[in-house]
Parts: C-alpha cells; structure tokens; sequence
C-alpha cells in the first residue's frame, strides 16, 4: 500500500471525489427510502404547474355541492343542524348562529339550589337600563363567562345572575329629552305620577336592550333569574334595607352641604362628578346660559369694615357667592390683622355685619391677602369653618340656580352665572372692585348634565358608615382571619385609604324615578309651621303608609297629624349596594340565599372600587351576616390602541357588535353624526376614525373579541386596546377550523376513538404532544385558579399554535402519504392521539371561545361504547394525566425544533425562486447524546424543515462543501445546500455578528464569576449552574469559529 502523503491538490481531488460519490449514493439511499416508505417521505406531493392547479380546482368546483357547505335552517332553540361539508373557511357569523338560543332553551346555565355539587357564584355588576353594550361590558363579559364555563366544566353548580339597575338620574334625563322631544313638555309639566308612568313605558319598550346583546357575547347567564332593581322583590328589600338600618340609628337625616345639579335639581354622587383642571382664563358652555361662562378668574374685592376701620380685602372665583357671606377668617398669628380681631366688615348690599373670626385650619396668612370670605351655605371648607364658629348658614341659590331672596332684590331671579357679572358691575359702582387675574383651579361638572355642581346646603337622609367600614377594612386586611380578598393586591391600600377615612354616605337624591325614600313626615295640628320637614323630630320610618301610620300614632299619641312622603329618592348606589343580597331572595330566607351566599367572586372595574364594590361589602356583612363575595377581582379600564380614553369627540369609542359584526368606515362616520357633537368635534373624531380604521373594522367574531379581551388583561391598570389584535385572533379561529377540517379528512368517516391511550407504544410525536397538552392544561387550570386570565389564554394558544398546529399536525402527515406497512401502525397511534388533542383542546379552549369550540366539538367521532354529553358547554374540563408526562421526549423535541429552527433560517436567507424548494441538509454532532437523537429523530426535522436529504455527520466528518452554515447550540451546526455559489464574505459576517454576541455574554459571565466574594457569598448550585453556562457558551464560541473557519477554506479553495 502507498503511505505517502497526498498533495493538497490529490487531497481536494479526492475530496471531491468522495463528495460525488456520497451524494450518488445519498440519491439511491432516498430512492430506496422511498419505495419502501422508510425513513423519509416527502410532506407534498409532486408539485404542478399553476394552470394544471387551475384546472384541478375548477374541476373540483364542479364536482362540488355548494348545499353541502352551507348549515341548513335551524328552527329557533332547537340543536344547531350543521352543513354535510365543513365550510373550506371560518364565517365567525356562521358559526356563532343558533347555538346560544339551544343552550339557554336546553337550561344548560340554571343553577339548582338543591344540587350536591359545590356552589360558583357571580353576580353580573348590573348594567344601566338605559345602556348599550360597550366595550368595558364586554370586557366584564368576556372575563365572567370564562370563569363560569370553566367552573360548569370542572363540576361546580355554577349561578351567575343577569340583573339591570335602574339608574336614576339617566333614566330620568333620558325619559325627560323624549318628553321635550316628542311633547314639548317638562317632567313638571306632566307631574310625578304621570311621569313615573311614562318611565316605566319606557323601560318596558327600550330598556334592557343591552342584556339582549350580552348573548351576542355568548355570556352563559342564568336568565331565569334575570332581575331588575326597582321590580317588586328588589324594592321590598330596598325598603326593608333603610328600615332595619334607622331602627338600629346607622340612617339619619341632617342638614349639610351636597353636590347639587342645577339641570337635574337633584343632590348627585361623587362619582357623577368630573373635574376638569382650568389653567387660566377660560370661556365654557354651561347649560341655560346662551353665551359661555369665564371660569378660572380670580376676583378680588373689598368689605368696609364697621367703625370706619378701613377694609379687608378677599379673592373668590365665585363672586355671586358674596350674597351668602356671613363671615371673614383670618389667621390668629397674622399681625396685618390683628386690630380686627372680634370686629365686624359690613355686607355692601344687604348692611349684614359679618364676624372677624380667627381660624388658624382654613386660613394661610401667605397665600394672598390672608383674609377669606366665608359662604358656609356653598362651599365645603366655609361649612366647617361656620360649624367652628356657630355662623349663619345663608343659601341664596333656588334648586334651579337662581338668586333666591336672601341675595337681595336687586339680584333676586337671575341665573348664578349672569349674577356673577351683576355683582361684579355692582361692586365696582360701589368703588369696592380690586381687580382679577387669571387662576389655575378644578371645576366640578355633573357627567350627566354637563351642569356646574353647585355646592348647596340641603335636609338629606344619611347612612353612618364608620362601624360598617371598620368590619369591611378587617375583612380584608386581617391576615389571621381574612373574609375576601382583593386581586390584584396592589388595590388593597386604596381599599384601606377608602374606608379608613370614609365619611357619612348622601343617599337621599331629589329625582322622581327610583325607590321613594320610605319615610313619612307627620304635621302636627298645633305645629307653627305647616312645610314638611321643617321639624326633624317629626320623621317616621316604616315600610309602607299603613305600618308609618302606626308609628307615627304610637310617636304622636293623642295629637292630630297628617303624614306625607318624603319625595325623595334613593342614591341608586343604595339599591345596588344590596345587589348580592336582594337577587338571592333577601330579606326572605330563601333557597336561593342558603345555597349561594355569599357569592364566590365579584368581577368589575377598580374605578367603582368604593363606589360601589365597598358599599356592597358594607351592606352585606350589616345585613347578610358575612361578605357579599370571598374574593374581588378588578380589571383594568379599556383606553384605544393608543392609550387615550374613549370618548365620542375623539372618535375612539368601540361598539363590540361593530367589532362582532364588522363595519365600514362609512358607517362609523354616521353613528358620529347622529351623535350631538359639534362640527369642530365631528371633524376631529372622523379624522381619528380614518386614522385608526381607515378600512373601516373587518368581521371578527364574538369570540376573537373575547379571546382578545381575556388576553389583555395583564396589562397593569389600563388596557390599550388595539383592534388589530383582535382581528389576528380572529384569523387564528380560521386556523383552528382547518386544524380540524385537516383531522376530519385524516380520521375518516369510519374512525372510532380508541377506549384508552398507552403514550409508552406510540410514536415520538405523539407522545410529545401528549406531554406538552398535559403541561399546557396544568398552566391553564392553574393561571385560571390564580385569576392570571392572560397567562391561562397565552397557555391554551401557545399549545394550539406553536404545537399542535405548527409541530405536531406538521410531522404526522408523512404518515397518511400512501399506505406503506411501516406507517400502519403510526398513522393509527397518530389518529387517535390527534382525536384526543382535539377533543381535550376544544375542552380546554371552550371557556375562552364558546360558539368555535361548540361548533367544532360537535363535528369530532364520539367513542362506541359511551355516551358523550350533549354539548361542549356542559362536558368535563380538561385535567393532567399522569403517564402523559415524559421530560425526556420533551427534551429530543426541543433539540429536534432548535434545528429545525436553525435550517428554516437559513433557508431563508436564500434566493426568493429557491426559497420553496426541498434540498438536502446536513447536521453536525459534536456529541455522542446529540448525535443518537438527531438520528432517531431525521424523520421529524426533515418533514419539518421541509428536506429531500438529512445526514447527520460526527465531528471527525468534514464539513460539506456549498452550504450555508448556522451554528444550534454548543453541540449541534447544520448545514443548508445551496444551489450556486455563496457569499462568503456575508456569511462570515453574519458569523462574526453572533460570534460578537456570545462574546459579550461570555465576558459578562467571566466578570461576574471573578468578581471579589464570588466563591464565598454566591450559593454552590448557582455556581454549578453558572460555571455550565459559561463552558456551554465558549463550546458555541469554537463551534463558531469552526464554521467561520471551514467557509474561509471553503473560499480560498474555489
């Protein structure tokens, strides 16, 4: 034999040679492979050209019925009849047709109070009767009905009760506009009773429109037990509520100062009150006033003092409040004034001498003059400071915002704002004007009038919170014995500054529609005046006329008195605070109440966090005995995609159903226009609508819009709602559908699904896939459990897209291409292990997804031998099998798709013509363990990475010629054919560029590991697992340099 060295040009011969020759035989080894349905098949078949496939579809086409595409006709309630065909795409309004009305027929959401089965209770925050769905109440939809299915299908007796509040002052303006359009007429006009009459026509007629359209939503609500707040069994326990409560002193009635709405004349809540922040000198539109009204302009004028003293100089922004001064403060301390300490200033126009007081609380000797006017009657810090003093209280406004006659003839009648100018003008004749400057300053505006809020003193019945808040603060805070919980916690320190420094509740409102308060006021015979309400004392609370009678006899005895209602109505607050209560039957001891309260879970918004949710918690331990609900969990608020808040002047408010349904950009710009905006605003919110939905806003489907909903709600506080987003889940749906269409062609019409599974006897993929939806449950149960509703949908999705959808229906098709005997039994294994993803991810998916996951679990076999539940919605949730999980499989698949991963890039970066062509690849092991799973697993990255050829070569192969090269991991590099010559010098690039990147890691590591008190503060197991990573990272840094190396040699040698 010849043991001489061969020259580098015989070396490259020869190479060349082995080279040709390898790949000689890599074709008859494929051919073989082939015919005998060996290790590699290829995914497609052979491809056609674009007119053949032209006339295969049209020929298709023709063979094809339409008919059997199309649902037919489903009568009303009855089980959806579904198309012979499935439709070849997803119709969202297809789909989500017919199959709400056959559950709520089929009573597949009543709760039976009888029932062994463990108790979910929600109560839907009830929606105002005069609302539309908007895209909050889909949000609050869209999280409860996840819940409740979830909690159906994992065996609880689930109740989520649909109610709707009355809300009184909307209702009211809403009725009242209709008077004025349709009559001409006022409420006064047609008097209460006829007014009230007229309400409750409406209410019947237009009222509730939105419950109709949370079944669009696919929202799973008990509707036997629908109620309303004001229908009898809720206004009897309104009534019994206010009852029990003054009897026990927790109600009373005092005179203090209200958020008064001039347009409403009516006392109005904090929560119906926006500020809006003036920074100077501002023009705005107040409603009766035909010209705008400056605000943020601070006058200042002089009181003469008595005694010829000189005079005291004050500043207001409300000048027509002067009418109702009763006094001026001043700081103890401030020696400017220390001469007038007990003197008087004389009112200019009505000659009432008003006190010097000393109040070092309200007054700041450094702000201004250091003087202040006090109008105890109108303003909240004045009411203290006159309560301090013992001043008089003088309210010179009538309920519609006139001057009353303690302002004076010469002002009496004139609306507030036109006596403001009047005092103004009547301030400099009397040489007393000092002048005005801009001021920076809130202004209360009332959210349903639009109205000023007038601070007005006013006889109100008042709830005592003190007590009721301390029991609501220690259900929550007390660690030792904790009755709810707020999710997320970050809530819990505004629930303690809420109730910690809570003040008495105003629940008395001067409206006509809403529960009448249930008060009587009894005038005596020998009373001196006869108006109702002048004598406190003379108040009795009872629940009607007859039982007010008997108290006021028994309270009154031998005295004549007539009894007269108290007008007034209750705070809807009130009413809904009793909500958890009165819709399980309270104050009766009902079935309803013994088996669902408390309530598991209160769902809403933070932004009613003590509006309403604290005052149900207070309402519900005074009066239930316990917590309304054990846990509270509040979602974040909807702003655009671009994080502003929606509102109609913008152009930004989203209707669901437009988003359901779709809508064209046209039609968008005439829901604007049938609004009341004016032409600057109408312009600018057409100019945002084009903006933002230039096309208008594609068909998505109520169940995109869920799924996009729940998936958002990790986003902190707010919610930046992006409608694109919500179409790619909808075009997701359209993935799941062709998952199934793709399963039903491949199981067949004859298929049965197998009684049990034994992962151990089944292919690789199958029982990876397997393992994965065992993890992909167990996340999803638990981020449901942990109220994470975005980790629970990222989980479901991840597992259906990136797994079932992207790997596993991928790599089992190999299987169904022919019918060779080593593919028999995979491709039964396959089937079955197919049938049973989808059935569990179906289940799995369908809280999230109602109406597709219904639809699609219908179409799956059923097995023989058991009898499947009727519906999807009533069927078990998923739960992890033990002998699904295999770490090991999981680990091979993660090498398995790091290479895929590595190839697909590679291929590309190929010529577009190239990109689609299978070619042959090569990986490199540089490990023993690497190289056994790569070879068990050529089938899966081939199908997967599309190739005609993979070999799998060892360290000591040499590196194939005319490849593009990637570095995997420290073990692994593939190898891509290309056709042509490479680009060296990119190639080498890119290398360099990931080489950098891993060289910036490896330093980092290095700098850490060498740091000073490393060895001796850092923990052992993390060192081991630093001191890994740092000698994976450098393998990865010479397998780099071998690829850069080998394309270097590559080049010199063409």
């Amino acid at each position: 034999m010849d043991s001489r060295e061969l020259t580098p040009e015989e070396l490259e011969k020869k190479k060349k040679k082995e080279e040709k020759a390898r790949e000689k035989e890599l074709k008859k080894i494929k051919a073989a492979q082939k015919a005998a349905a060996a290790k590699l098949q290829a995914q497609q078949p052979a491809t056609t050209t674009k007119s053949e496939k032209k006339k295969n579809a049209k020929r298709e086409a023709e063979e094809e019925n339409p008919e059997d595409y199309a649902d037919p006709k489903t009568p009303f309630g009855e089980k959806k009849k579904l198309s012979r065909q499935m439709a070849k795409t997803y119709n969202p309004n297809a789909v989500e047709s017919s199959w709400y009305e056959w559950w709520e027929k089929s009573n597949f959401f009543e709760a039976d109070p009888k029932s062994s089965k463990p108790p979910f209770v929600i109560v839907l925050p009830p929606p105002n009767v005069t609302g539309a769905l908007h895209i909050g109440h889909a949000l609050t939809a869209a999280i409860q009905d996840t819940i409740i299915r979830w909690r159906r299908m994992s065996g609880y007796n689930t109740l989520w009760v649909p109610g709707m509040d009355h809300a009184g002052i909307a209702t009211q303006v809403v009725v009242e506009k209709k008077l004025m359009r349709e009559m001409k007429l006022t409420r006064h006009d047609v008097g209460r009773e006829r007014f009230v009459a007229e309400v409750w026509k409406w209410k019947n007629e237009y009222g509730g429109t939105i419950l109709k359209q949370l079944r669009r939503l696919g929202a799973s609500l008990d509707w036997s037990r629908e109620c309303f707040t004001m229908d009898e069994k809720r206004s009897l326990a309104v009534t019994e509520a206010f009852v029990r409560l003054h009897k026990e002193g927790l109600i009373y009635r005092d005179l203090r100062l209200v958020n008064w709405d001039c347009v409403l004349r009516t006392a109005i809540s904090d929560i119906e009150v926006e500020h809006i922040e003036i920074k100077e000198r501002t023009p705005l539109r107040v409603p009766g006033y035909e010209k705008p009204v400056e605000f943020g302009v601070l006058t200042s004028f002089a009181y003469p003092l008595e005694g010829g003293l000189g005079e005291i100089v004050v500043a207001t922004t409300r000048v027509e409040t002067m009418l109702g001064d009763t006094a001026i403060a001043i700081h103890p301390n401030d020696p400017r004034y220390s001469h007038v300490h007990g003197k008087f200033a004389v009112h200019p126009f009505n000659g009432r001498k008003l006190p010097i007081v000393c109040d070092a609380v309200l007054v700041d000797m450094n702000f201004g003059t250091g003087a202040v006017k006090i109008t105890p009657a109108h303003d909240p810090n004045d009411f203290e400071v006159g309560k301090r003093h013992n001043l008089e209280f003088i309210n010179i406004f009538t309920d519609d915002g006139k001057i009353n006659s303690n302002g004076g003839p010469e002002f009496a009648g004139m609306p507030r704002f036109q006596a403001r100018v009047a005092v103004m003008e009547a301030l400099k004749e009397k040489g007393l004007y000092r002048g005005d400057k801009n001021n920076e300053m809130r202004l209360g505006i009332c959210s349903r009038s639009n109205d000023v809020v007038e601070p007005l003193i006013k006889p109100q019945w008042y709830v005592n919170c003190k007590s009721m808040a301390e029991q609501g603060l220690d259900a929550v805070i007390n660690d030792t014995n904790q009755k709810m919980e707020i999710v997320p916690k970050q809530y819990v320190a505004e629930w303690q500054r809420w109730l910690e420094n809570i003040r008495d509740w105003c629940i008395s409102r001067q409206l006509w529609w809403g529960h009448r308060i249930p008060a009587w006021y009894a005038v005596l015979e020998d009373d001196e005046l006869k108006e109702v309400g002048v004598y406190d004392k003379q108040w009795v609370v009872a629940r009607n006329e007859e039982e007010a009678q008997k108290e006021a006899s028994k309270k009154f005895a031998g005295k004549k008195f007539q009894l007269f209602q108290d007008p007034d109505v209750l705070d809807t607050w009130f009413s809904s605070g009793l909500f958890p209560l009165s819709v399980l039957g309270w104050p009766d001891d009902t079935e309803d109440l013994r088996a669902f309260y408390p309530t598991s879970v209160l769902e809403t918004g933070h932004d009613i966090l003590f509006f309403w949710v604290a005052r149900m918690v207070m309402l519900g331990m005074k009066l239930g005995g316990d917590v309304p609900f054990r846990k509270v969990y509040l979602h974040p608020m909807i702003r655009d995609a671009h994080g502003r808040k929606m509102s109609k002047s913008l152009g930004n408010v989203i209707d669901p159903l437009e988003v359901i349904d779709g809508v064209t950009l046209e039609n968008l710009h005439k829901r604007l226009e049938e609004g009341n905006l004016d032409p600057n605003e109408l312009k600018t919110a057409k100019e945002g609508q084009k903006k933002d939905f230039p096309k208008g806003i594609p068909e998505c489907g109520a169940d995109a819009l869920r799924f996009a909903l729940v998936s958002y709600t990790a986003q902190s506080d707010k919610i930046n709602l992006d409608i694109q987003r919500v179409v790619g889940y909808r075009q997701w749906c359209n993935k799941l559908w062709n998952a199934i269409r793709f399963a039903m062609t491949k199981l067949g019409d004859d298929y049965s699904p197998p009684a049990e599974i034994v992962p151990a006897a089944m292919p690789f993929s199958c029982q990876w896939i397997l393992s994965v939806l065992n993890k992909a449950i167990s996340k999803t149960v638990a981020s449901l459990d942990a109220y994470e509703f975005s980790d629970a949908a990222t989980a479901v999705y991840s597992w259906w897209q990136f797994q079932l959808c992207d790997v596993f229906i991928e790599v089992i098709k190999p299987y169904f291409s022919g019918n060779s005997p080593p593919f028999a039994s995979a491709r039964k294994f396959a089937q079955d292990t197919l049938w049973l993803c989808l059935d569990y991810g179906l289940r799995l998916l369908h809280p999230f997804m109602p109406f597709v996951t219904e639809e699609l679990w219908q179409r799956l076999p059923s097995k023989k031998d058991s009898v499947r539940k009727e519906s999807i919605v009533i069927s078990e949730y998923p739960s992890t099998v033990e002998c699904w999980t295999n770490d090991d499989v999981e680990s091979d698949m993660d090498m398995v798709e790091s290479v895929v991963k590595s190839l697909r890039s590679l291929r590309s970066q190929l010529a577009p013509n190239e990109r689609h062509e299978r070619r042959a690849a090569f990986v490199r092991c540089r490990t023993n363990d690497a190289c056994d799973i790569i070879k068990k697993h050529e089938l899966e990255i081939a199908t997967l990475a599309t190739l005609s050829y993979l070999d799998v070569l060892t360290e000591s192969d040499d590196a194939p010629a005319g490849c593009k090269v990637d570095v995997v991991n420290e073990a692994l590099s593939v190898f891509l054919k290309q056709q042509g010559s490479i680009n060296v010098e990119a190639e080498l690039e890119k290398l360099r560029k990931k080489m950098e990147e891993i060289q910036k890691q490896c330093d980092i590591l290095q700098k850490k590991t060498s740091a000073p008190g490393y060895q001796e503060k850092v923990p052992a197991h993390i060192r081991e697992v630093d001191e890994a990573k740092l000698a994976s990272l450098f393998q990865e840094l010479l397998s780099f340099k071998e690829a850069s190396e080998h394309l270097e040699r590559e080049s010199s040698e063409s």
